[in-house]
């Protein structure tokens, strides 16, 4: 994948940094805007950065994303507004500022990092299912308008990952039941993820379009 330019979201930790770090030793030039050149809550913000662009992205992957957990009578309107505009909003107008460019040169990968919990639920993930049950329908319905181009849409399902935001949000007790429950009896780790990833991002990747790609160990099987 040399010659090529990847923009990735979030990628200063966890599973996008882990993509990051596998597309570049893959041979893409990377841009990875911080939180001040890009902030995925102000669509001014996001207007400002595409204008800003001087080089052509051939590879969009749209990994930043925020889980706020609370009961559906519980979460406010910032909770909803912010989950719906970072984990749905933002990758659409990503995604449609930069593909006229893919259009006209006839190639594109985008790959929008979605969850377990898009596809099944539990309490309290309401608002994030939402969110990432949309960026489903959105990577199905974008990837129907974009083949005729050659560029491929796809989104990828985490299960449960060996990241430090999954080690806040369980104790160590619900760590060890959460592995009882997966199949392989482990947690993904993030360069699992991130291999997935970079094939979908590459030209090896020729017909594979329009799909959510569950990768949890056989939780979801369950």
């Amino acid at each position: 994948m040399t010659q090529k330019v990847a923009l990735i979201t979030g990628a200063s930790r966890g599973i996008g940094k882990a993509i990051a770090e596998q597309l570049k030793r893959d041979g893409v030039r990377l841009l990875v805007p911080s939180h001040k050149e890009l902030d995925l809550l102000s669509n001014r913000s996001i207007d400002l950065y595409l204008e800003a662009l001087t080089e052509a992205v051939d590879i969009l992957v749209n990994d930043a994303g925020i889980n706020r957990l609370g009961d559906f009578t519980d979460f406010s309107d910032a909770d909803l507004e912010d989950t719906v505009q970072i984990n749905l909003i933002a990758p659409i107008r990503l995604a449609r500022g930069l593909i006229p460019s893919m259009m006209r040169r006839k190639y594109g990968r985008i790959v929008n990092i979605s969850s377990i919990w898009s596809v099944i639920s539990k309490p309290g993930r309401l608002i994030y299912s939402v969110s990432k049950g949309g960026l489903n329908a959105f990577t199905r319905s974008l990837a129907v308008e974009a083949a005729p181009y050659n560029i491929l849409v796809n989104a990828v399902a985490p299960g449960y990952v060996n990241t430090e935001l999954t080690r806040q949000n369980n104790t160590e007790l619900d760590l060890s039941n959460i592995r009882k429950m997966i199949p392989m009896r482990r947690l993904a780790e993030p360069e699992e993820i991130a291999r997935l990833v970079a094939f979908l991002c590459s030209e090896e990747n020729s017909y594979l379009t329009g799909q959510c790609l569950v990768i949890d160990g056989g939780y979801t099987c369950l």
